[in-house]
């Protein structure tokens, strides 16, 4: 009781200092319900980290595939190459090419989800918005492009492409399958020249526990971090 007396007999100055401190306090962040996959490949093993949070009819559908075994035998098949700065950039694109796929989910755009295109991210090919299937890409940098762009004229941009998660483990194999020879001539379209000669197997994909977190050594810091796509 003693306690209640004293904040009762506060000052009101103070009062009203503590409830605008109280009111300006960021909410809590809502936890993030992580779902982690493997996709093991001819080149090695790539860890995805889904949000089923943010995107979660996006993450269900991946699980979907990855649970019936359907991506296993599926294969990357898509570099492209983008010429911006002096990083790596551009996309990797696999999946099943639109054989023995689930009817297509709805589409959940970035300004919804809040999950950017940034290096690393995952997010679903398509063709018109609600299209996509089984296909998926990967970024190899930020394209910050394919995010949804709602106050753009465009319909494509004002849609943006579904981002539902990012690579916790493997970007060195994300990058040697990119870096894999394409087909000068293979490919319609925009992805004309971006096709991988040969494709790069997925042996399986499966769910597995989350991988334990990387300690970066005191020397080495830790350096932050479709059927069609443009």
């Amino acid at each position: 009781m003693a306690g209640a007396v004293l904040a009762m007999a506060a000052p009101l100055h103070a009062q009203n200092v503590s409830a605008t401190a109280a009111s300006a306090a960021p909410a809590p962040a809502t936890p993030v319900e992580h779902v982690y996959v493997a996709l093991t490949t001819h080149a090695g093993v790539i860890v995805l980290d889904l949000d089923k949070t943010h995107a979660p009819l996006t993450v269900a559908n991946f699980l979907r595939y990855v649970d019936s075994k359907r991506f296993d035998g599926a294969n990357f098949y898509r570099a492209m190459h983008l010429d911006w700065g002096d990083a790596p950039n551009g996309l990797l694109q696999g999946g099943l090419q639109g054989v023995n796929v689930f009817p297509p989910v709805a589409h959940e755009p970035t300004s919804a989800t809040g999950i950017s295109h940034k290096a690393g991210t995952i997010s679903m090919a398509r063709f018109a918005p609600g299209s996509a299937t089984a296909d998926f890409t990967i970024m190899l940098g930020d394209i910050p492009s394919l995010d949804a762009q709602p106050d753009s004229e465009n319909p494509e941009s004002r849609a943006g492409f579904a981002a539902f998660g990012h690579v916790v483990s493997g970007m060195d194999v994300v990058r040697r399958i990119w870096d894999e020879p394409r087909s000068a001539t293979k490919g319609e379209g925009v992805m004309k020249g971006q096709m991988l000669e040969p494709p790069v197997k997925i042996v399986s994909a499966r769910r597995v526990a989350a991988p334990p977190p990387s300690t970066p050594s005191p020397e080495t810091p830790e350096t932050p971090g479709s059927s069609a796509t443009p």
